[in-house]
């Protein structure tokens, strides 16, 4: 398991390549696909952390989103200041505060 640092730049550098991803999908407790982040400019990050978080945790609970939050560095307390402006750290912020843990899919391309 990584070390966050306090940027994200820095924290990108530290986790798996993304190659050979196509999206995320996370899963609720019934096997619905609640959300799909594609690899793709702009989602890129967010698509490395949660593969990430696959891998370290197995699933998104509680645990994983803090540990996601501190990946996502700066972005945390953005999304924190502008709800809605990172719809991929809102979810880790839900889930960290008591929302329901989310099964993560790594769907390859």
């Amino acid at each position: 398991m990584i070390q966050p640092s306090t940027t994200f730049k820095d924290n990108l550098q530290q986790l798996p390549a993304i190659d050979g991803v196509a999206r995320v999908d996370l899963v609720d407790a019934e096997g619905t696909v609640v959300a799909s982040i594609e690899n793709q400019p702009g989602k890129k990050g967010s698509v490395a952390v949660y593969q990430y978080l696959k891998q370290a945790f197995g699933a998104l609970d509680a645990r994983a989103a803090e540990h996601g939050l501190a990946v996502f560095a700066e972005h945390t307390a953005d999304a924190r200041e502008n709800p809605g402006a990172h719809p991929n750290v809102d979810r880790l912020i839900a889930i960290a505060e008591g929302g329901a843990p989310l099964g993560i899919d790594v769907v390859g391309g």
